[in-house]
């Protein structure tokens, strides 16, 4: 897994847990944490931090991915701003993951293994996103969807039709749509 995911997990949570919260779930996970964006790292790195998150947060390994999707979103806008400021809707952003963002990423990021979307965009009011990675990070991808929308102020209701955790083949998601309503904490 490329390092930028995990500098990713370390400022959301220092930000939202305070500042020795990460270096707590590094010993927890028994890991040295030196990790640089364009490193490349053991998967298990990552599920090892995913497992001490959950014990200190007291929720499941899923709940905190979501979290971190989500949280992460705001920083990935403040860094990369052109793959945001293309779209007017978090659909439209949605819709650009394969053939704009992912190649953009790859180029970053080489060696980059990134999750493979399908898209049915044929209903007005909801998208279904085919979602598929060897990781089966569908929580990660689910808080990413509603960190998104929060950047584009709507509000969104991701339904996991499908789900590799549950023995599917991939992953399907039901985004539907609505205005932004009042602000959520998201914290697991």
């Amino acid at each position: 897994m490329k390092g930028i995911i995990f500098n990713l997990l370390e400022d959301v949570v220092r930000r939202e847990r305070g500042e020795d919260a990460w270096d707590v779930l590094l010993e927890e996970a028994g890991l040295e944490g030196a990790y640089t964006s364009l490193g490349s790292y053991p998967d298990e790195q990552v599920v090892q931090l995913l497992a001490a998150a959950s014990v200190e947060f007291g929720t499941s390994q899923q709940a905190v991915l979501r979290w971190f999707g989500r949280k992460a979103m705001p920083l990935l806008a403040e860094r990369y701003p052109a793959f945001f400021h293309t779209q007017p809707t978090t659909r439209g952003f949605l819709l650009t993951l394969n053939h704009i963002i992912h190649p953009e990423v790859r180029k970053l990021y080489p060696g980059a293994d990134v999750p493979q979307f399908d898209f049915d965009s044929s209903a007005a009011d909801v998208l279904r996103i085919g979602y598929w990675s060897r990781r089966q990070l569908c929580a990660l991808a689910h808080g990413f969807i509603e960190g998104a929308a929060d950047l584009y102020h709507e509000q969104v209701t991701v339904h996991h039709v499908q789900c590799m955790h549950r023995g599917d083949e991939k992953c399907v998601l039901d985004v539907a749509f609505a205005p932004q309503g009042p602000s959520r904490d998201v914290s697991p």
